[in-house]
């Protein structure tokens, strides 16, 4: 049996496959357009054509696919075999570097925000040399950037790369200026806990919101819920840990550096996590992940729910975007090192963090707006909408020191103790963590932790890079002038530190008193996606993405109205589907159990006049008011959801569906939930959430 050192990337065509099948100067060219971001010479592609194909097919491979990450959904994908006829009617296996460099998918079957008319269909992927191609399936995969036929960015990587060249022009000019001469390239890394629930498949099978939406639309909630918090961190159950062992095989074979695993909060929850990889491999991988994780739990009869909030009543699943920013040197620019008060380099790059997610806030929450992500965020479970910075004890009270002009008295490390003799003593942190915040310091990284679990990584590390690289823009340009180089930083810290201040905030995110003292500072609390998707054509928003070449205007309103359009496509999914399964099985199952009632008591006072109906009566009459109130609620849905599909505002629409259609949703909901806890289990057409939950085991 191989060993996971022996199997991992696999099935990449990694550095080390590189190395061995191209000849010197090929793969010489290759490292210099991974490094350098050059272009490949055509005669260079096709050398890495053949020997990828070659390889491939040794692997036993037979199509090629440009995989590529949409404006929805996790991926995209449209297979070629490598066959090419030959006379007599026999074929070859060939691949081209012309198809390896680009292909031509239809781009009229992807959503454009009205960039291209329905009958322009033509658009293209990109071969992106810096993340590696991998075989899944038998399909070689080829990560592409995709646009239109006039150029325009029609994928989430895209954007993300642009980003990532920003940041690296703007952070090599300040890292000049401290004396890193040697520094060629500045690039951001992530690590990505994804978050995931799994369920029975033939739970699943049997509830249609699932199948059409991904989560529950109701559900009364079960006896036990995860009020005993002995779920997280608990023993995985063994059916669990087949589908992980199986997961974590696949993916090490995609070269996918899947580390951690555990049980999350809520019961039925799961949580993967990664190592850091650089920024767009990290994307790419975390794309990967979640096809696998579906592909995977199917294989053990299961299904693994992306959604950001499956079950009401219980937490819901997102996941934390871990941010750094490091050199080709391999130095993380956001490690304070072991004084991190005299580190003026590292100093001004925090402050550059600070001052870019002030400044960006709203842009930032755009990043992580969808229907699914509005039910997680502020709900006490997960970071508030509000956007702030947690810094923790020591480096708030260095920025406290500057801010006053005050002494810093520098902490010691600590001992901790834990009271057991055998257990060897160990550094304490100089600061806790706090789940509560939104975008916290880690010790040398960041942790935005509004993410959502079925979103790409990719928008919200886009605005990061850009945001990032405006603040370090802003303060090169200042720096570069400077006579003084010490005294500038100082008075570039200090200034920051006085202007931003209000955006760090270390208290409880899940109290109420935040919500009014974040008012009070100025920041804003963007509940809902319709609230904040207009600010991302705000005009400082629209010259941030514009000034740093990483989306044009027209790609901005593009994803504005793709955005608007995706919202109100999912609120009117889970409204028809709603009415569907109350029209069709709940109603219809409560009259039969009224039914059965009503002839239950009708035989008791026939035949045993003296027998009690109180239960049969009273739940009779309860039942029947309920089901009244579901109707009169399901009737006001179907108006609600007329009027949002008729309205042709995108913006409007998606504030009928905010306003109108959601709250129908949430009354029906109320008087469903209520039947299916006066109903009996034979006569209720769902499994429950007792079932699904507790069922996995």
């Amino acid at each position: 049996m191989s060993t996971v050192s022996e199997t991992f990337g696999s099935k990449v065509f990694n550095d080390a496959v590189m190395k061995a099948r191209l000849p010197k100067d090929t793969y010489k060219a290759m490292q210099t357009a991974i490094r350098e971001g050059k272009r490949l010479d055509l005669s260079v592609a096709n050398v890495v054509a053949n020997a990828m194909k070659d390889w491939a097919i040794e692997k036993g491979a037979t199509h090629y696919t440009h995989w590529f990450q949409p404006l929805t959904g996790i991926t995209a994908e449209k297979h070629d075999s490598f066959i090419s006829p030959m006379p007599g009617g026999s074929i070859i296996m060939e691949f081209s570097g012309k198809e390896l460099v680009q292909g031509e998918p239809d781009a009229s079957s992807f959503p454009s925000g009205g960039l291209r008319a329905t009958f322009e269909a033509r658009g293209y992927t990109a071969w992106d040399p810096t993340s590696y191609a991998f075989i899944k399936e038998k399909v070689l995969c080829i990560p592409t950037a995709f646009c239109s036929y006039g150029g325009e960015a029609l994928d989430k990587k895209t954007p993300l790369l642009r980003a990532m060249q920003a940041i690296d022009r703007q952070a090599i000019r300040i890292l000049k200026l401290f004396g890193n001469e040697g520094v060629k390239h500045v690039t951001t890394t992530v690590g990505n806990e994804q978050e995931y629930f799994l369920v029975d498949k033939e739970d699943f099978d049997r509830r249609p919101d699932l199948l059409f939406t991904g989560r529950t639309l109701f559900g009364a909630r079960a006896p036990k819920g995860q009020e005993l918090e002995d779920h997280y961190f608990g023993s995985i159950k063994p059916r669990v840990q087949a589908f992980m062992e199986n997961l974590n095989q696949e993916l090490w074979e995609l070269g996918v550096l899947a580390k951690t695993e555990h049980n999350e909060v809520a019961p039925a929850q799961h949580e993967l996590a990664p190592i850091f990889s650089t920024t767009n491999i990290a994307a790419d991988h975390n794309q990967l992940t979640m096809e696998i994780m579906q592909r995977v739990a199917k294989k053990h009869g299961l299904i693994c729910l992306l959604h950001e909030k499956p079950f009401e009543g219980v937490n819901g699943s997102g996941k934390h975007n871990n941010w750094s920013i490091s050199t080709d040197s391999g130095v993380n620019l956001l490690e304070p090192g072991e004084t991190p008060f005299e580190n003026a380099q590292f100093l001004l790059f925090l402050c550059a963090v600070i001052q870019a997610v002030d400044d960006y806030q709203d842009l930032l929450r755009v990043s992580v707006a969808s229907a699914g992500n509005d039910h997680r965020l502020g709900a006490n479970e997960a970071p508030p909408a509000i956007v702030s910075i947690f810094l923790g004890d020591e480096l708030s009270g260095i920025l406290d020191a500057i801010d006053t002009g005050s002494a810093y008295g520098a902490r010691e490390k600590m001992q901790m103790k834990v009271g057991v003799h055998v257990i060897p003593h160990f550094p304490k942190d100089t600061t806790d963590r706090n789940r509560t915040s939104p975008f916290a310091f880690t010790g040398n990284k960041f942790e935005l932790r509004m993410l959502g679990s079925s979103q790409s990584v990719s928008d919200c590390n886009m605005v990061l890079n850009t945001a990032v690289a405006e603040s370090l823009r802003k303060y090169a340009d200042i720096l570069e002038g400077a006579s003084d180089l010490t005294s500038a930083v100082h008075d570039l810290i200090l200034e920051t530190v006085q202007a931003h201040k209000r955006i760090i905030f270390n208290g409880n995110g899940y109290d109420d008193a935040w919500v009014k003292e974040a008012e009070k500072r100025g920041l804003l609390n963007l509940k809902t996606t319709p609230d904040c998707l207009p600010y991302l054509v705000a005009p400082k928003n629209i010259e941030l993405l514009t000034s740093h070449k990483v989306l044009s205007e027209t790609e901005i309103r593009a994803r504005l109205e793709i955005a608007l359009e995706g919202y109100k496509k999912i609120v009117c999914i889970e409204a028809m589907t709603m009415i569907d399964m109350t029209r069709k099985d709940i109603l219809p199952a409560s009259a039969g159990f009224q039914k059965k009632l009503a002839d239950t008591i009708a035989v008791k006072r026939t035949y045993a006049s003296a027998a009690d109906c109180t239960y049969e009566t009273e739940t009779l009459v309860t039942a029947a008011a309920l089901s009244k109130a579901a109707y009169e609620s399901v009737k006001a849905l179907e108006d609600a959801l007329a009027e949002a599909r008729a309205e042709e505002d995108a913006h409007k629409a998606a504030e009928v569906c905010k306003e109108k259609v959601l709250e129908q949703m949430s009354e029906l909901r109320a008087s469903v939930d209520a039947l299916e806890i006066l109903t009996a289990t034979s006569e209720w057409p769902y499994p429950s959430y007792g079932d699904m939950l507790f069922n996995v085991r």
